[in-house]
């Protein structure tokens, strides 16, 4: 357990190799680190002011590595230490995952005052790391004072991510067309603020044509004349125009959750959604781990597999197996004590 608090020790030096491996431990899947994984939570100091976290979605092809790259550069220019968490897409027949943040992140990438943190999305809904709370607790601790979550693409599981974060960006493209109409109504919801990227060159008028379409969008959203809009912008990752406007903007809805109570009230509830994450994983980790259960898995899933049982029949069976050894595993697995 020393190896633990001098781990949180190492985080709180800002040690990047250790920040490094502290994310790895958190990350972890297997059973035997998670005892060790949530003592260095418990042990990381708390920042002194709250970081910047900012979710980043988008479109394919919007350029959103691109512009988190041009972004945290210009970020890193201003004083500020940024951090990015990219969740990688997994495979669901290999489990493998490209982890080629950093290579779409070349400049930013260099920067000592940045740390880039590519990680596998596994199984979880949106492409959304299981650990991606903890990590954010990691580099926060290690003094990283703006933290941009990237996401895989665009879709109803960017909730995981719109419910981690202080402000959810949006980046998208200019003739979009049916790419963003499928998504439209979720997504714009879950905005707080839009960027039309790529506003550059040949492709700058129709970018600004596209904002504007955009903003009568974001009109019908809501009824309320009351409710506050997110801002549709234009920025160019490649130019650099626009992308400090982006950011302003951020600093703007972020001191407008300050004033009206809205960033204490939303970081309470991702701390209760947190709770409830934690359960749900800790659970399904001990259903599977059950010594009764691993021994008619195959079978079961053979079964449901030839029709010879029902999807609803074998659940409910391997739930019945694990409630009657519930004591024993969950004692057997360290995770909740004695």
């Amino acid at each position: 357990m020393d190896s633990v608090q001098g781990l949180a020790q190492a985080v709180a030096a800002g040690q990047r190799r250790q920040i490094a491996r502290a994310i790895t431990l958190v990350e972890s899947m297997r059973v035997q680190d998670r005892p060790a994984a949530h003592q260095l939570l418990e042990l990381l100091p708390k920042p002194a002011a709250p970081a910047v976290r900012v979710g980043v979605t988008g479109v394919p092809g919007a350029g959103k590595s691109t512009f988190i790259d041009a972004l945290g550069v210009k970020l890193i220019e201003q004083g500020h230490r940024v951090a990015v968490l990219a969740v990688d897409p997994s495979s669901s027949k290999t489990g493998g995952s490209i982890l080629g943040d950093r290579t779409r992140m070349a400049t930013l990438a260099m920067s000592e005052q940045a740390f880039i943190r590519p990680s596998p999305s596994g199984t979880h809904l949106g492409g959304v790391a299981r650990a991606t709370r903890e990590s954010m607790l990691v580099v926060e601790a290690a003094g990283y004072d703006v933290v941009l979550v990237e996401t895989v693409g665009v879709g109803q599981s960017e909730v995981a991510v719109a419910g981690m974060v202080d402000t959810f960006l949006l980046v998208t493209l200019a003739r979009a067309g049916d790419q963003l109409q499928g998504i439209k109504r979720g997504i714009l919801e879950m905005a707080d603020i839009i960027t039309v990227n790529k506003a550059d060159g040949d492709n700058e008028a129709a970018s600004r044509v596209a904002a504007r379409e955009l903003k009568t969008a974001m009109k019908l959203i809501t009824s309320d004349p009351k409710a506050r809009r997110p801002p549709v912008l234009t920025s160019s990752s490649y130019t650099g125009v626009g992308l400090l406007d982006v950011w302003d903007a951020i600093l703007e809805h972020r001191a407008y959750l300050e004033e009206s109570g809205g960033l204490e009230r939303r970081r309470a509830h991702q701390q209760r959604d947190w709770m409830w994450s934690l359960i749900d994983d800790e659970l399904l980790d001990s259903i599977r781990q059950t010594a009764s259960v691993k021994q008619v898995r195959a079978g079961l899933e053979a079964d449901v597999m030839a029709g010879r049982l029902s999807a609803v029949e074998a659940a409910q069976e391997v739930l019945a197996i694990f409630a009657r050894h519930l004591p024993s595993a969950w004692l057997d697995s360290g995770r909740f004590g004695s």
